[in-house]
């Protein structure tokens, strides 16, 4: 599995630490994050990470920033991203299981780093159910 992270000043602690228990499973990982807490333009890093999941370089991307607001908003931008904004493992699962999310985004401020660790477990366990739910998920990108 390939998986491409990225994060904002708000999210380096959390980034390093998910790398770390990725790679300890065997995950290959591709930082775009900055590896600093100096202020930065989330999206200088998001885009990035959309353009490997959209690309298919990767099989999923992790965003994580204060509120995952502003990293979800911009990959959300790429026509076949669909990144979940998530706050508990639940959330995680049905957002893989419902809307075959491929990108997670932690809010790094309102979740403890071992609640991220676990969201990342199970985003990246989770299967798609398909089924009911591929009609409403192939009506997610507009079509012109």
């Amino acid at each position: 599995m390939k998986i491409a992270i990225g994060n904002d000043h708000a999210g380096t602690d959390y980034k390093q630490a998910i790398i770390k228990h990725l790679k300890s499973k065997g995950v290959e990982v591709v930082n775009y994050g900055t590896n600093t807490n100096d202020s930065v333009d989330y999206p200088d890093f998001v885009h990035p990470v959309a353009n490997d999941v959209e690309e298919y370089k990767v099989d999923f991307g992790i965003l994580i920033c204060g509120s995952g607001n502003g990293v979800s908003m911009t990959a959300n931008k790429h026509q076949s991203v669909r990144a979940a904004l998530c706050w508990t493992k639940e959330i995680a699962s049905l957002a893989r299981q419902h809307n075959n999310a491929n990108i997670i985004s932690i809010p790094a401020r309102y979740t403890a780093l071992q609640q991220a660790i676990e969201m990342v477990d199970t985003f990246l366990e989770t299967a798609f159910e398909g089924g009911r739910h591929q009609n409403r998920v192939d009506k997610i990108p507009i079509k012109c």
